[in-house]
């Protein structure tokens, strides 16, 4: 498969199918569709609602805005899952040119017009940028410093920044359809890390993933440490997964959280029972988490809230990691 502007895939039309897949985001969901509808795209363009089966009226936010805008249309997702909701939304798109927006998200105005601009000179088959976590109380507002320095998650540029260039994955991203059709669209077995495992996929098909900086995404953080935990413990978990899968897809900055969860339990227990000596692994550790959140913290408060941060992110990634099972994802055939 050629990445070539000038190949198989050549410039994009004026045209953009934009899918959200939706559960449970009745807070955000009219703000992230309305940004869409108000960018400054100036051609053809559609938001598909992919919505799954919610407890807090979103369907009926959903419906008020397809009410509203036409260009608006609402489509089921019985499972409710993510990568599920992607491909019915995908399959019904009339666009060539598709383009990821989460409920919770927020685009800028010029991001769809920038984004097709990347893909026509770059001629990659999937462009993405940065996920600018954006808090709203203390604690998320902590949580999104730690989501977006490297002592909190590592050196991903969509989470970091960087320069522009071809990439392993990208935030959210908008694809070319007849490419992401041709690999097989979204594993539905993946509950988490589904655009990875696409992208290594567009990649393994000799596509280009492609981050460019000056696509950024306003993202909201989990609200509460229950939350966030629950969120990286299935990021790590589903990260494992990937692994296995796809060999040689693993790097040292994934094997951090693990080898931490390890190293520091570890040394907890051999010091507490043999001699303190052997505590010095886990101090290191806390001095770490001591210094990164002075580091990272812009305020008292969230100096305070920050070592639980990080803590958790830290702790529960690579638990997550450990304990995933190998039956997690069964060896069926992709969806069409």
């Amino acid at each position: 498969m050629t990445t070539s502007a000038n190949g198989l895939f050549g410039s994009p039309r004026r045209e953009i199918s934009v899918i959200l897949p939706v559960l449970n985001e009745a807070k955000y969901l009219e703000s992230a569709v309305n940004a869409i509808l108000s960018s400054d795209f100036d051609g053809a363009l559609e938001v598909i609602l992919a919505i799954g089966p919610s407890s807090d009226g979103t369907e009926g936010v959903a419906r008020g805005l397809s009410d509203k805008d036409s260009r608006v249309v609402v489509v089921p997702n019985p499972s409710g899952r993510t990568a599920a909701g992607l491909n019915i939304a995908v399959a019904k798109s009339r666009y060539d040119i598709v383009a990821r927006v989460d409920g919770h998200a927020q685009i800028p105005n010029n991001y769809l017009s920038l984004a097709l601009e990347i893909l026509s000179q770059t001629g990659a088959l999937n462009v993405g940028g940065v996920m600018a976590a954006v808090g709203e109380s203390i604690f998320e507002r902590a949580v999104a410093r730690a989501m977006r320095s490297p002592l909190g998650v590592g050196a991903s540029r969509f989470h970091t920044g960087g320069l522009a260039g071809a990439v392993d994955t990208v935030y959210l991203g908008v694809f070319r359809k007849e490419a992401l059709i041709s690999v097989g669209g979204f594993d539905e077995r993946f509950t988490r890390a589904q655009d990875w495992e696409l992208n290594y996929r567009l990649r393994a098909a000799g596509g280009v993933v492609y981050f460019d900086p000056r696509l950024v995404v306003t993202y909201r953080p989990r609200s509460t440490v229950k939350a966030l935990a629950k969120q990286y413990f299935e990021y790590g978990r589903w990260r494992r997964v990937v692994s296995r899968r796809h060999e040689g897809t693993i790097n040292y900055r994934y094997l951090a959280p693990p080898f931490t969860v390890l190293a520091t339990l570890t040394s907890l227990v051999i010091g507490l029972n043999f001699g303190t000596i052997f505590l010095v692994p886990a101090l290191i550790y806390g001095l770490f988490i001591l210094i990164a959140s002075f580091k990272i913290s812009k305020s008292i408060s969230e100096f305070v809230a920050m070592p639980l941060i990080l803590l958790t992110m830290h702790f529960s990634w690579g638990t997550g990691f450990l304990t995933s099972p190998k039956s997690l994802v069964p060896e069926v055939a992709l969806r069409p």
